[in-house]
């Protein structure tokens, strides 16, 4: 039985990041990600922060502008980043949790904890237009809290099984794999489409792509720094491989 094809997302933030480590407009993050678009990119995203210290809103407004691939918007949920949102009408939000001392997201957004405000988020992005995904832990209890909200997607976080593959901790990556898979599971039973993300690479992807319920990856921060040694289009085109292979691999 064959599988649906996983759709790639890539993350161009940290094209802006050594864009702004030194000032002024090189290298262009909507260059990056019309290449990544020519490579086989089924999509772009790029997470507006509150201190800016990577994508700018100017950023934001190009990339609606200009891509032929959806745009995911990933953003805190404070009411700044609604506003930009509500302007620009993304095809997608992610709502992702956002502190400022951190080098990059942390885990998955507790929605159990903060449903209560999360809640009008959803409801405005959702009224108007964009599809609603909430980045969260592996967790039912979170993927039950997720639906109950509104919420058109999740987005799993996968940063966990990374840490222990490269840890070299099989079990521990095994258990976390087991848990990637049954709140897939559970996220698609009760009809929320299903995505993965964070600190994937070419030797972690494969049993996160063959999860059957996953349809779409976002990674970013491997591929901006593959780019450096390959190119960006050549590291797009070999990750977009990988996942395809497999999902013919778990079909078979």
């Amino acid at each position: 039985m064959s599988l649906p094809p996983v759709r790639l997302g890539v993350n161009i933030d940290h094209v802006a990041t050594i864009r702004n480590a030194r000032g002024g407009a090189l290298p262009d993050p909507v260059r990056a990600a019309k290449l990544a678009e020519q490579a086989g990119a089924d999509g772009i995203t790029a997470h507006l922060r509150e201190d800016r210290r990577h994508i700018g809103d100017a950023d934001i407004a190009r990339l609606v502008a200009e891509l032929d691939k959806p745009l995911n918007f990933e953003m805190a949920a404070t009411d700044e980043m609604l506003a930009i949102a509500l302007r620009h009408k993304p095809h997608a939000v992610c709502l992702v949790p956002e502190k400022r001392e951190e080098r990059t997201t942390e885990g998955g957004l507790d929605v159990a904890a903060h449903h209560r405000s999360l809640r009008p988020f959803i409801e405005k992005l959702a009224a108007n237009g964009s599809r609603v995904s909430l980045f969260i832990e592996p967790d039912p209890v979170q993927v039950a809290v997720a639906e109950a909200l509104g919420a058109a997607v999740v987005e799993l976080h996968t940063g966990t099984y990374v840490e222990h593959v490269f840890a070299k901790n099989e079990a521990a990556a095994s258990a976390e794999l087991d848990r990637l898979r049954a709140a897939a599971r559970e996220g698609a039973e009760r009809g929320l489409e299903i995505h993965a993300g964070h600190g994937l690479t070419y030797d972690t992807v494969s049993p996160v792509a063959a999860i059957p319920e996953v349809r779409e990856l976002n990674i970013g921060h491997f591929l901006i720094g593959e780019a450096i040694f390959t190119g960006l289009g050549p590291a797009v085109e070999r990750m977009a491989g990988l996942i395809a292979k497999a999902r013919e691999a778990d079909a078979a």
